[in-house]
């Protein structure tokens, strides 16, 4: 996995490395500034954008290279009291480089690059006067723009914001930030590269999975096997009121292609005529039912999973009676693997945290961001502005493997995270989660250790997702379109 940083394990990585080396913030400003400068060549005018704390002074040292090497430059900056790196640089700019006070009228046009060195990671809210005004006259330059470290506005840890840069390249300098990557991150930049400057990280990061991590957890398959060994699952959910016929077969079909060595289906009765056709090489188990929501019969539900390693259980399921008596039985008597998705997570928020915390199972839950405010109690903008650091105070405190969904998902146990980059907006589309449940219940069968089978699922689904996108495009998309790829995606790790 390739680190990621938060706010504080880059301040801290920052402090170490100049101990480390012997030097001050100058020389590490100068360092930057000179790797930015060596990653490509730099042609035509440019503009730097540069703010009064230290990614202004990365933003002045910067200017001042690029002038030294003969290139026309204009330093467009924020007045007032400045870090005393940027303090530093500022006084040292050569005489030629012409220097621009910003404010309400300002407006940079007429470069080819600009560079957006206004607001780093410390920083925090909505950008206000001479910051704001420079934000937007970045973004209406027209310029080929460049952001250093992270595009200004957007916070570094969680990758919110109300006013940011949109750079079509984002240089993060020491390794990829939490807030390049979560939330609106991704629609703030059209390319992320990391800068590497000799930063090396002094505490636990997050990690953020590649396709190498996922190919080690799947393993590679023995002649001398069989299906026993890969994992029988089972899969619960669908009602007649949710159509949960067409998406317990995605979900069927999904975890088969990813490895599952027997997929149960597990569904209301009725509902049983109309996956026959569609499911093929899963098995087929009836639930007792009323008005075709599934029922509670003990002895069904032990049948069921005695011989499962996995269940996932939820999506479609409704939220009636007989529901909520299964998932209750299958916190206090199954000792397997439990993915509670959709609908289990609206029935698993009305149930005491106390009854939670003293299952049997190993719990793996994959809320959505309105899933998760049911079952933490916090608001939707709190969650998105504290992503993954409650995703993981939920996994500690409820001893579980949390998959937080979102434009980069967050997977944690409460003490390792993986951020899952993979994924395409067409993914935004009914059945998605379902089909991200039928992998993640064959990846549980078989992989040994929970989280790490949580986040290559995740990695598997988004990438089926970006594939099936690519052929159909993402307004056409659908949720069986992601199914379709799966096989080539793990097929080709």
């Amino acid at each position: 996995m390739k680190d990621v940083l938060t706010v504080e394990n880059m301040r801290l990585a920052d402090r170490a490395t100049m101990a480390r080396e012997g030097i001050d913030e100058i020389a590490l400003v100068k360092r930057v500034a000179e790797a930015i400068i060596g990653y490509r060549a730099w042609a035509g005018r440019i503009a730097v954008a540069c703010g009064k704390g230290n990614n202004g002074a990365d933003g002045m040292a910067l200017a001042g290279v690029l002038a030294a090497r003969g290139a026309d430059v204009t330093v467009y900056c924020v007045e007032g009291k400045r870090s005393p790196a940027c303090a530093y640089y500022r006084e040292t700019l050569p005489k030629k480089v012409k220097v621009v006070e910003i404010d309400e009228t300002t407006r940079i046009e007429g470069y080819d690059i600009v560079f957006d060195c206004l607001l780093g990671t410390g920083f925090e809210g909505v950008p206000k006067g001479a910051a704001a005004w420079g934000i937007r006259a970045v973004n209406e330059s027209g310029a080929t723009v460049v952001s250093v470290d992270i595009a200004s506005g957007l916070n570094a840890d969680s990758g919110m914001a109300e006013l940011c840069v949109k750079s079509d390249l984002t240089l993060s300098i020491g390794g990829y930030k939490a807030g390049n990557l979560l939330n609106m991150a991704k629609d703030t930049y059209r390319t992320l590269d990391v800068l590497e400057v000799g930063i090396v990280p002094v505490t636990e990061t997050y990690g953020l999975a590649e396709a190498a991590d996922v190919k080690a957890a799947l393993g590679e398959r023995k002649h001398f096997s069989n299906k026993g060994d890969y994992g029988y699952i089972a899969l619960v959910g669908g009602s007649l009121p949710y159509s949960g016929a067409v998406r317990l077969a995605a979900m069927a079909a999904a975890a088969m292609r990813s490895g599952a060595g027997v997929a149960k289906v597990a569904t209301a009765k009725s509902l049983c005529p109309l996956l026959v056709p569609q499911i093929l090489e899963s098995t087929l188990y009836p639930l007792c039912e009323r008005d075709g929501q599934i029922g509670f019969d003990r002895e069904e539900i032990e049948r069921l999973v005695g011989n499962v390693k996995a269940v996932a259980f939820g999506m479609g399921v409704g939220t009636g009676e007989g529901a909520k008596a299964i998932l209750a039985y299958l916190l206090e008597n199954y000792a397997g693997r439990l993915v509670v998705d959709a609908d289990g997570l609206t029935l698993l928020s009305q149930m005491d945290a106390d009854f939670l915390r003293r299952r049997k199972c190993t719990l793996v839950l994959t809320p959505h961001v309105k899933e998760f405010g049911r079952l933490t109690g916090k608001s939707v903008e709190d969650i998105f502005a504290h992503f993954a650091g409650y995703a993981v105070d939920y996994a500690k405190a409820v001893g579980a493997v949390v998959l937080l969904k979102g434009a980069t998902t967050v997977v944690t146990d409460g003490k390792r995270v993986a951020l899952v980059d993979a994924g395409a907006p067409g993914m935004a589309t009914a059945g998605s989660g379902d089909v991200l449940s039928g992998v993640l219940a064959a990846t549980l069968g078989y992989v040994e250790d929970a989280w790490t089978a949580t986040y290559a699922a995740a990695y598997i689904n988004g990438k089926a997702g970006e594939a099936a996108q690519a052929k159909v495009g993402e307004t056409s998309m659908i949720a069986s379109d992601t199914v379709r790829e799966i096989a080539g995606v793990i097929g080709t790790m």
